[in-house]
């Protein structure tokens, strides 16, 4: 038994390998159109995490996957933001705006602007200059203006009390009531499957956060890990925005709102929010998730620009708008490296009998290693998590002997689960066959 001291072992992320496997897809209904690598961890360091989503990869509660592009019917591409680049389309403008003005009300406004008026520069530069920070906080209750009324000798209070703040993934009966609404309404689920339990699998089971908001001693300190940015309506719950913050990002993972705010574009304002978010704590990209290019209801993604789209192949980022649109807009896989190297179409091998049977290496999957390049990786001192230690994987009976190849042998369960984490995950994070 290789024992790995308490400091070394949070160093680590944990994977058990559930493998490649073949689903319905769920936006253009198709049976056994997509198909995606699956793992299971219940702690992935948001550093390791901020790598995988740059390899493609995406979690869904502490289900991690990375789609096969080349053999989806809907391919999910994963997109990239870099915040301070972020320019508001003029329809992204009028709904916060739209919004302010809502929470403000015209009484406040009118004798806010009567007692604090702006100066004619003021005016100007507000009119011409669109400033994202100043119109995300604008509303906030935390950040308005209260000049004491002349006539009441009491502050001038908005219509509304509207406020933001960022909170633990944690479960309260009011986010969950909150889910239950959103998804019965706008989702149409079956409301005796959402249940606590589900709702804390889903939404509440994310990266490793620091600093602990219950321990941390420094409020200022960079956040990492998940998070629920909870907005609150005169006191009330009426929208969560669940994050993963990473060191570089902000990466969005859901958001649910009740269904009675929706005519606000509660979607398009936590995004712009989150922009903000990113820029004033100093997270340099910003991630919206998968983009389907086919998918109707994603098309609003590109419309934050400008967006970069990961190469599947290269693991390049090349700018959404332009050659890139263009070439989704006549087929459904694009890498431009390829096209750029003047490559044939890739070949799709064919599967015949169950894929699970079939090596991950001879499917054909872009953006993981080749069998050569894991043979070069050192999978002989990979950590194997095992009753509350750590062995080598060398340490395993018959290990050397075993094939990369040979279905159901724990060697090619193994490598298959490195090609598709890559090596800088690798050389951090141990294996989990049980769990």
């Amino acid at each position: 038994m290789q024992w790995v001291d308490a400091e070394r072992a949070q160093e680590l992320s944990l994977f058990r390998p559930l493998g490649y496997q073949k689903n319905s897809c769920g936006y253009c209904k198709s049976r056994d159109g997509s198909a995606s690598y699956y793992a299971r961890s219940n702690f992935v360091l948001p550093g390791h995490y901020e790598e995988l989503i740059n390899g493609g990869w995406r979690r869904s509660g502490n289900l991690y996957y990375k789609q096969n592009l080349l053999r989806s019917c809907c391919p999910h591409y994963t997109l990239r933001l870099e915040a301070s680049a972020y320019r508001p389309r003029r329809d992204q403008r009028k709904a916060i705006n739209k919004w302010n003005k809502f929470i403000l009300g015209p009484e406040y406004m009118r004798k806010v602007a009567r007692l604090c008026p702006q100066t004619r520069e003021e005016k100007k530069h507000r009119k011409c200059n669109f400033d994202l920070l100043s119109a995300v906080h604008q509303s906030e209750y935390g950040h308005i203006k209260r000049p004491i009324d002349p006539a009441t000798k009491q502050p001038i209070e908005p219509a509304h009390r509207f406020e933001v703040t960022i909170e633990g993934d944690s479960v309260s009966q009011a986010k969950f009531e909150l889910f239950r609404k959103y998804q019965t309404v706008i989702h149409k689920d079956d409301f005796s499957e959402l249940t606590p339990r589900s709702f804390q699998r889903f939404l509440c089971s994310g990266i490793k956060r620091t600093p602990n908001p219950l321990k941390a001693t420094n409020a200022s300190a960079k956040k990492l890990g998940s998070w629920h940015q909870c907005y609150r309506l005169d006191g009330e719950l009426i929208a969560v925005a669940v994050l993963d913050l990473t060191p570089n990002g902000v990466s969005s993972v859901y958001v649910f709102y009740d269904p009675a705010y929706e005519q606000w574009e509660i979607g398009k304002l936590s995004a712009m929010r989150e922009i903000a978010f990113s820029i004033e704590k100093q997270y340099q990209y910003y991630y919206m998730g998968y983009y389907i290019h086919s998918c109707q209801k994603m098309r609003y993604k590109a419309n934050f620009r400008p967006q970069y789209i990961l190469d599947p192949e290269s693991g390049n980022w090349d700018p959404l708008a332009g050659e890139m649109t263009e070439k989704l807009n006549s087929r459904s896989y694009v890498s431009l490296s390829r096209d750029r190297r003047s490559s044939p179409e890739p070949v799709v091998p064919e599967i015949d009998g169950d894929v699970e049977e079939i090596s991950l290496f001879d499917i054909g999957m872009p953006g993981i290693l080749t069998t050569s390049q894991v043979e070069a990786l050192d999978l002989d001192h990979w950590l194997l998590c095992f009753d509350n230690g750590f062995v080598h994987m060398k340490n395993l009976v018959d290990w050397e002997t075993m094939s990369m190849t040979e279905p159901m042998s724990i060697k090619r369960i193994v490598a298959e689960l490195a090609a598709v984490l890559g090596p800088k995950i690798v050389q951090n994070s141990a294996v989990e066959l049980i769990g």
